[in-house]
């Protein structure tokens, strides 16, 4: 699937979300959309990718963050902005969600 084919809800809860704080981090969530089926498999995958990220290494962050190197303890608190956002998202049946179809 592509990040277009999901909800706004969606969209807004990790990508713009991400994007505040670093398109590195913007970036990973948008690749991940490539392996998913849908917008559940999407946000499944999403919060396994928040607890990776989580419990990543400073010293492995060059891989994921290419340009800014951010600070640990900011980026555990975004990851759980996001995730909070996800599940605040999941509430919301998938009938009731918008998208741009």
């Amino acid at each position: 699937m592509d990040t277009d084919d999901l909800s706004k809800e969606t969209y807004k809860a990790i990508l713009i979300e991400s994007e505040k704080f670093n398109h590195d981090l913007t970036l990973q969530f948008g690749l991940l959309a490539e392996e998913c089926k849908d917008e559940k498999d999407y946000i499944q995958n999403s919060l396994e990718l928040i607890n990776e990220l989580k419990q990543m290494d400073e010293d492995e962050f060059p891989d994921i963050f290419f340009d800014e190197i951010p600070d640990k303890k900011i980026l555990i608190r975004v990851l759980e902005k996001i995730k909070k956002n996800i599940l605040k998202v999941q509430e919301i049946p998938i009938e009731k969600r918008h998208f741009d179809f």
